[in-house]
């Protein structure tokens, strides 16, 4: 079984996929991908700093993905060729990855864009993790990431009513880890009877 988890940024949709992961789905989360793509040596790394320039690396000549992060979500255009680098190589990793695995498996693709990139046909279910927007705010400026760079990411992904509409199930992560875990629990008992 194939299931595709998502959510806005901060909604703890990371969280819900580890949960899944210990009661034993074999998780693949896009976002470690997409950070291997843009490690030094890989085509990712050159083709992002072909695209946007030396400005965006650290001291270590890594890419900041802080700065890169800063210079895409104020500009759509720029967002629209990162992820013209970004997605064709997370998706054949993914693949790669599906393809290593028995058929029998239940398998977790943790993504952030995946009603953005208009997946949700690929999946035999989808789980969607909701939460409060001011608590996502919250959560990411715990995270040290600052108001207008929140502000900027959140206009960049779908809107929680349209999670909804695709949504097999929905996760609401607004109280405690507990009562979160209860859920994804109840979610797994119904995907793996």
């Amino acid at each position: 079984m194939y299931l595709g988890i998502s959510g806005g940024i901060g909604s703890g949709k990371s969280t819900a996929a580890k949960m899944f992961a210990d009661l034993g789905a074999i998780h693949i989360d896009a976002d470690a991908i997409a950070k291997e793509v843009l490690e030094p040596g890989q085509v990712g790394y050159e083709r992002v700093l072909e695209k946007f320039g030396d400005g965006i690396l650290d001291s270590s000549g890594n890419i900041d993905r802080k700065e890169l992060a800063k210079l895409v979500f104020n500009d759509s255009s720029k967002l629209s060729q990162l992820e013209d680098i970004i997605h064709p190589a997370v998706i054949a990793r993914v693949t790669q990855i599906r393809e290593s695995l028995p058929e029998t498996s239940i398998v977790l693709y943790d993504t952030p864009l995946l009603l953005e990139k208009q997946m949700q046909a690929q999946f035999d279910k989808i789980i969607m993790v909701l939460a409060p927007t001011e608590l996502r705010e919250s959560r990411l400026i715990a995270r040290g990431l600052a108001a207008p760079d929140i502000a900027a990411r959140m206009r960049n992904q779908a809107s929680d009513e349209a999670r909804r509409d695709v949504a097999d199930y929905i996760l609401v992560n607004d109280g405690t880890l507990e009562s979160f875990r209860t859920q994804v629990e109840q979610v797994w008992r119904e995907i793996n009877p």
